[in-house]
């Protein structure tokens, strides 16, 4: 137990700050009109554990916080991902 909780914790601090860069990554470009980071794969980022990260670089950045499926989709991810989380852990539990 102790082995899988150290991954899953390692993974989600990397993929949170994968998240985090790719906000700051695709903000810079947007800036310079440069290519930029498909919305989908912010989505996905979210969606495999970076949704904190993707939150605070969406407000830290200002990126994408007035797209209201980035403001308000980055959330609801962070809450299904809560919600699942506590509904493992009691499963795991009993």
């Amino acid at each position: 137990m102790n082995d899988i909780l150290k991954y899953l914790i390692i993974y989600l601090i990397v993929i949170n700050l994968v998240a985090f860069l790719a906000m700051y990554i695709d903000k810079r470009k947007a800036k310079y009109g440069k290519w930029r980071i498909p919305e989908q794969t912010l989505f996905i980022l979210a969606l495999i554990g970076g949704s904190i990260g993707a939150i605070a670089g969406m407000y830290i950045f200002r990126h994408k916080t007035k797209k209201l499926r980035f403001s308000v989709g980055f959330p609801v991810i962070l809450v299904l991902q809560i919600i699942l989380i506590i509904s493992l852990w009691n499963d795991f539990i009993k």
